[in-house]
């Protein structure tokens, strides 16, 4: 089985982007307060979303499962409050639910969070607590909700505590993924994403979270950002800083994907992150979603790119199906 650990619904139904725009049009004209009886989506809608998207691509290059989630641009904590995040993250995720009922051979749901600058995580612990009992198999934890401005204590820090503490308690994963940047020096997928997946493990490595927290397992997306390409300054740093090894400090406990879309990325990738530290990913139909013309193949089609490594077929085995199994418990007992 081909496992892909990282897609979302970016091709979700018209309705979905309106009831949005009406929430965020009523921040500013409470008489404009969408109601979620409002939003109507038929299960044909979704099927139409999906069946020439997602599915289709999932057919043709050759992957069975992916780890689906609400888009991850569009999360966008910074709007509003705290109860419009909450509202939002509810029908996001609820829509997940749906998605995965109508398809439940290639879809299994990860949620989003109700997060809010500067906002306690009682509402997301909730939250996560309600979708594990939806079948949900992990989360998305966004370390920036400020949406590139950077306002949030770093991951290590106690704030994040309580929703670790339920992520333990479900034995789920989090995957550390931003949201949409509101800071034009930020690029949204070209900067904000690769920026914050390369602070987010710099943080892990300055503190000590999986001493307290030795089961917890965060997945970084996109490749680790720039961190496989500068490993040897993350070691070193870690050496000057008299922190453990990375091995024994942090790679027990933090999973890249494969979301890198070139052949030399992934060979990188490859090459420097332990075969057990990587999760297949595409993002298909997500940031970057064009045809490379020095491949004649899409960029996001990743799958290309692990065949064609020298990795042994069984390294590949690991990296398409058996870590995700071992990163989602949840996936592995609902799949047996």
């Amino acid at each position: 089985m081909i496992i892909d650990c990282h897609g979302h619904y970016t091709t979700a139904p018209q309705a979905l982007t309106d009831f949005r725009d009406a929430q965020k049009a009523a921040l500013k004209d409470p008489a404009q307060t969408p109601s979620r009886a409002s939003l109507k989506i038929s299960d044909d809608q979704i099927r139409d979303s999906l069946e020439n998207a997602q599915l289709k691509l999932q057919r043709e290059r050759g992957s069975d499962l992916t780890v689906f989630s609400p888009r991850a641009s569009t999360m966008a904590h910074h709007i509003g409050n705290e109860a419009t995040s909450l509202e939002w993250s509810q029908i996001s995720n609820d829509l997940i639910e749906r998605v995965v009922g109508l398809y439940p051979q290639n879809f299994v749901g990860v949620c989003m969070l109700p997060q809010s600058p500067g906002a306690s995580l009682a509402g997301s612990v909730k939250e996560l607590e309600r979708c594990a009992k939806m079948g949900f198999i992990g989360a998305n934890l966004n370390p920036d909700p400020s949406g590139g401005h950077w306002t949030s204590l770093p991951l290590t820090d106690r704030y994040w505590y309580p929703i670790y503490e339920k992520l333990v308690e479900l034995d789920m994963p989090a995957m550390v993924h931003v949201s949409s940047s509101c800071n034009a020096n930020f690029h949204a997928t070209g900067a904000h994403y690769i920026n914050a997946d390369t602070t987010a493990f710099m943080q892990l490595i300055q503190g000590d979270l999986f001493k307290d927290f030795p089961t917890l397992r965060l997945i970084i997306p996109h490749g680790g950002g720039a961190v496989p390409y500068h490993w040897g300054r993350y070691r070193g740093l870690a050496q000057d800083m008299k922190r453990p090894p990375l091995d024994a400090h942090v790679m027990k406990n933090v999973f890249f994907d494969t979301c890198v879309y070139h052949q030399p990325g992934i060979d990188l990738l490859l090459k420097v992150i332990p075969v057990e530290n990587i999760l297949f990913g595409s993002e298909m139909v997500g940031a970057v979603r064009g045809v490379d013309p020095t491949t004649g193949f899409n960029y996001d089609d990743t799958r290309r790119y692990i065949d064609a490594s020298n990795l042994a077929a069984a390294d590949k085995q690991r990296i398409f199906e058996g870590n995700a199994l071992r990163v989602y418990p949840r996936l592995k007992a609902r799949l047996a």
